[in-house]
C-alpha cells in the first residue's frame, strides 16, 4: 500500500464505522496504529462526522460524515473519468 492522503484515510475510517465499529476494526479495516485511529477519531468527533456510542464502545457515521463520503466518492470518479480521456 503506497502513501495515502489524509482525506483518503478518512474514507476509509467513515466507511468503515458507516454500521458502527470498534476502534479495533476500524484499526483493522484502515490499515492504522492504535495512535492514528486516536488521532484520526478525535478530529472526526470534533468535526461531527462520527459520532461514539455510549455502552456499545463503537463509532457511527453521521450524515455529515455520509455527506462526505458522498462528495470524496464523486470527486474520485470526476477525476477518474478526466485521467483516462
Amino acid at each position: 500500500m503506497g502513501n495515502r492522503s489524509r482525506t483518503e484515510i478518512v474514507a476509509m475510517i467513515l466507511n468503515a464505522v458507516n454500521g458502527g465499529e470498534t476502534k479495533t476494526k476500524i484499526m483493522y479495516f484502515a490499515f492504522l496504529s492504535y495512535n492514528q485511529v486516536k488521532e484520526y477519531l478525535s478530529i472526526l468527533i470534533k468535526n461531527n462526522l462520527i459520532e461514539y456510542l455510549e455502552g456499545t464502545n463503537k463509532f457511527r457515521t453521521t450524515e455529515k460524515g455520509l455527506n462526505y463520503l458522498k462528495m470524496h466518492t464523486e470527486i474520485g470518479e470526476l477525476l477518474q473519468t478526466t485521467t483516462l480521456k
